[in-house]
């Protein structure tokens, strides 16, 4: 994910030590051309500086750098969790780079359940366990210990207060909650445009 071409942004920079406001952590074949479009064209739409990824950077064996570099610059993560997430190495090095960050760096994290339940994720049951069952064929040691940081950073994640997004859920009443929740988090800026008075600056 880099702040180019290969990812998008909102309009305005962050005079903090924060470089995005939000890092959206997802499955891009569950979520990518629905439930994440929405949500992100709903945060560019606030003004929110938001770091998506780009198919491009998920390659190789290890977790590229820029990814790395995006999650630890980021005020707020956003994870995503769908069938599918815990299918992606990508995803849970994500996950746990995520998680240390929350502990080292007080980023704020914010899980959502997308057609899957919490406890599912919390305990890692059901389509989960079978998934942390595949990955764990043939694993030589270092592969193991890689394995536990998923599913500790994975039970911890779960724990957290998120959203559950239901199958006949409405997205758009909970992306608009999701969107609350950030906007009462990050400091906002005045957007011209808008015309908009009596909001704080950005610090």
């Amino acid at each position: 994910m880099m702040p180019s071409s290969s990812s998008s942004s909102s309009t305005f920079d962050s005079h903090s030590r924060w470089s995005w406001d939000v890092f959206l952590s997802f499955r891009g074949k569950d979520t990518r051309r629905n439930f994440i479009d929405h949500l992100y064209s709903a945060l560019i739409r606030c003004n929110i500086k938001t770091f998506r990824d780009n198919e491009g950077l998920r390659k190789g064996e290890e977790i590229s750098q820029e990814l790395l570099q995006a999650i630890e610059e980021s005020r707020i993560a956003v994870v995503v969790f769908s069938k599918n997430y815990v299918d992606s190495k990508w995803c849970l090095e994500e996950l746990v780079k995520i998680m240390s960050c929350k502990e080292e760096r007080e980023q704020k994290v914010i899980p959502i359940f997308y057609h899957v339940d919490p406890s599912e994720v919390r305990n890692q049951r059901e389509i989960y366990k079978e998934a942390f069952t595949r990955h764990e064929e043939n694993a030589d040691e270092e592969k193991r210990e890689k394995i536990r940081k998923w599913k500790t950073a994975m039970r911890e994640a779960g724990k957290l207060a998120g959203y559950d997004v239901k199958v006949d859920s409405y997205e758009s009443e909970t992306i608009q909650d999701i969107i609350k929740e950030i906007c009462g988090t990050i400091p906002m800026v005045l957007d011209v445009n808008e015309n908009i008075v009596g909001m704080d600056s950005r610090l």
